[in-house]
Parts: C-alpha cells; structure tokens; sequence
C-alpha cells in the first residue's frame, strides 16, 4: 500500500513559495513606484513655494515704491539724519552727536538738525567765532544805537538775520537785564506777528542776540519819510498786525509778557509788510491774573509813547500800559506823523489832543483830510481814532483789552464812544495848579 501525500505535500509547498515570491515582487515594485511619487510631490511642492516666496517679494517691493519718501523715514529722528534728494532717489545718513566748538567754523550735525531745533522755539547758543561767521566779520551794518549795533548776516541754511551786537556789556548790568529779557521773553513765542529769535552769544568777548531778517526795516521809515509812500489800506493792516502781536503777549503766552515800548522804531516789516513786534529790552513776564500788578525800579520805555502810571510810582503798572502805547502808535498810522510836532501850530502840536479836540467838535473830517485821508478810507480812519481815544484813557482799567482792540480795528465788534475825556486828568491837574497858584498870591497879599 502506498501514499502520495508527500508528493501532495510539496506540491502545495512549492505553490506557497511561488505566491509569496510574486507577493514580495509586487510589494517592492509598489513600495518603489511610492518612493518615485513622494520624491516628485516633494520637489514640486518645493517649487511652488519658492514661487509663492517669490511673488510675496515682488508685490511688497511695488507697494514700498508707491510709499513715498517722507512716509518711509518718517520714524527716523530728524535731529540725527541728513536728506540728500537727487532727481531720482533719496538717501538718509545718520551722523552722531557733534556738540558746538569754539572755533571760526560753525558746525552742526547737520542743517536739519539745527533747523530743527529753530522749528522746536529753542533759540541756539552761538559761540563768538560763530557770530563772526553770520556775519562775515561784522561787515554790513543794518543800523546802530545806544545799545549797540545790528549787522546783516547769514545762518548756515541760508536764511537771512539780523545780528545785534551789544556794546559796552562788559559789567553793565542793566545792558545784561536787558539781554536776558530779550531771551526770555521773545525766545519763548512764536507768533507770526512777533520777530523770530535764531539764537544769541553770551560769552564775556561778546554778546549778540539773532533775529529773522526783516527787508523793509522798521514802521518809522515810511510813517514819517516822506520819500516813502505806503498805502493807506496797508497801514491799517500794519495796525491790525500790530495789535495780534501784543494781543498774544498779553493773553495767549504761558507768563504774560509786558512790552513796555511800543512805538513805530520797534514794528518791523517783513518783505510783504507783515508788521513784527521787535526789541524785548525792556519786557517782563508777569502772571495772567487780570490784576497783577508789576514792579518797576524806575520809569521805562519812550517818552510820549508810556502811560502816564508807568512813569507815576505812586500807580501800579500793568499790561494796559502796552495798550496806552498802541493808542499813541494808532494816531501816527492816521496822520503819517509824529505823535508831537514842535514846528505846528499849538493846537496840533500834540497829535492826540488834537484829533480829540476835532471829534469833540464833530470836526474830526476835517483832520483827516489835512492829514491826506481820502474819501474812501475816511470810515476805517475814523474807527481807528475812535479805537486809540479808547486805548489812551487815563485810567488803566477803562483801556480795552488788545484782544477786542483787534476785533473793532477788524469791524468784528461796535466800537464804543470813549467813556471820558482821555486828557481829562491834564485839566484837572491844570485847574489844581490855577487854584494853588490863586490861593498862594491870596495868602501873600494877606500877609503884606
């Protein structure tokens, strides 16, 4: 008896490895074609990033070219970087800190820097070898007085000054007051009415102070030059200017600042005959209280141009003192005259007592045509009138406020009629003096 099962056996062993064999071939073959897929999603995948990358790139280099130039260093500190433009790009180089040297040389960092520092109110310091540089050695000389002389000079940017040049400083201590109240005053302002201060020099060789430029010089030269000829309508915007300028003295400053000299000689005029209060020698900060009072050593400003309290020790002295100035100031522009001719007649010697006199006897037409007043400026001249009887009262208090002289120079408000006589307090002094006089020569005969 025989068996065929190993025969079986090895058949179906022999059927077992071939299906497994041909199993393991056909997983490699998938395995490979699996590596071949992923490697050919991999680089694709890598490829279409970059190009993505790429596009970013180049749309955020279009947008940064329609920014322009101010947006894009517009956080970069100005007081450290130096524009250079060209007609097709700009470049920005930030210097460090360079302080100012004694030397004949100005040096700034850069000219953005110290414009920028101008732009801030802060008045620089110059050394005196730079004030020689402004002003090419002192070569041209604007004008001259007491307090020393003004040179024509030129900052490093190119702008225009004026350069004031104390003399006789050395231990002159009112000429120092006078100094440091020109830089703490108008050195701490800004106002398109007031003239700039650039900067100053203090050393013990000199002392300067250094102001804007003004091409038309100062408000007398073509009040009283007769050489000169100003339309009429231009004055009374030399006027409204005028009374801006102290109006922000007076109320719109931090201290309140008191000019104390007020007069044609410091209204200067810029090249389209802006009028710029100038010359702060004698100004003086004081609180904003309505009733502060200030204390004087002695008596200050012009003769003819201060109140009567400023020159009174036994009165209180106050910003209205500027006010009594500007009304002196407001006859002037009127008549194109001095306030006080010695070769007119007696009656109108003495410009404001005069146009009162005439508008006391309803005849103030009549003045402001010898005066050259034509028909068509004869109203605004009238309200300016009225507006200076107004500013020249006697008593400080009955003076307006500058803030509401500009308003009625500017027709905003109704002018009123001056309360009283503006020259009321000289007649009553006149008659006291008539009346001591009469008692006086009573009492000698009685004792004869």
């Amino acid at each position: 008896m025989s068996f065929s099962f190993p025969n079986d056996y090895d058949k179906s062993q022999k059927d077992a490895d071939d299906a497994f064999n041909k199993f393991t071939e056909q997983a490699n073959s998938t395995m490979k074609w699996g590596v071949a897929e992923s490697f050919v999603m991999g680089v694709v995948i890598i490829i279409a990033i970059v190009a993505i990358v790429y596009v970013i790139i180049d749309c955020l280099k279009k947008v940064g070219n329609a920014i322009p130039g101010y947006a894009r260093i517009a956080n970069i500190d100005i007081d450290k970087a130096s524009k250079q433009e060209s007609s097709d790009h700009m470049t920005i180089r930030v210097e460090p800190e360079v302080p100012v040297n004694q030397d004949s040389r100005i040096q700034f960092a850069t000219v953005e820097r110290f414009l920028s520092k101008i732009a801030r109110e802060k008045p620089v310091r110059f050394s005196p070898q730079q004030i020689e540089e402004i002003t090419n050695n002192c070569s041209k000389i604007l004008g001259s007085g007491s307090y020393g002389v003004v040179f024509a000079g030129e900052l490093p940017n190119g702008v225009l000054a004026a350069v004031k040049v104390l003399t006789n400083h050395s231990s002159n201590k009112k000429m120092e007051e006078q100094f440091m109240a020109e830089v703490s005053t108008i050195g701490r302002t800004y106002h398109v009415n007031l003239v700039r201060l650039y900067g100053f020099c203090f050393d013990p060789s000199m002392m300067a102070l250094v102001y804007e430029y003004m091409e038309n010089g100062s408000l007398n030269k073509f009040l009283f030059d007769e050489r000169r000829e100003t339309e009429w309508e231009k004055l009374h915007q030399i006027a409204i200017g005028t009374a801006k300028g102290i109006a922000y003295l007076h109320e719109e400053c931090e201290q309140r600042i008191v000019h104390y000299d007020i007069k044609p000689e410091n209204i200067l005029l810029d090249d389209n005959f802006n009028p710029k209060v100038a010359d702060f020698g004698l100004a003086k900060l004081c609180n904003r209280r309505e009733s502060s009072k200030v204390a004087l050593s002695g008596g200050r400003g012009t003769l003819g141009y201060s109140a009567p309290e400023v020159w009174d020790r036994n009165h209180p002295v106050t910003h209205k003192c500027d006010v009594y100035s500007f009304g002196i100031l407001l006859f002037e522009i009127v008549a194109r005259r001095r306030h006080f001719d010695a070769n007119l007649s007696e009656s109108r010697q003495w410009l404001p007592r005069w146009a009162w006199d005439m508008y006391k006897n309803n005849e103030l037409g009549v003045m402001l045509a010898l005066c050259g007043i034509e028909g068509k400026d004869k109203e605004k001249a009238e309200k300016m009138c009225s507006v200076g009887f107004l500013c020249i009262q006697d008593s400080p208090d009955a003076r307006p406020l500058m803030s509401d002289v500009v308003k009625m120079l500017e027709g905003g408000v109704e002018i009123q009629h001056p309360p009283q006589n503006p020259f009321q307090y000289l007649e009553s002094a006149a008659q006291n003096l008539a009346l001591n006089s009469d008692s006086s020569i009573e009492d000698s005969s009685m004792s004869e």
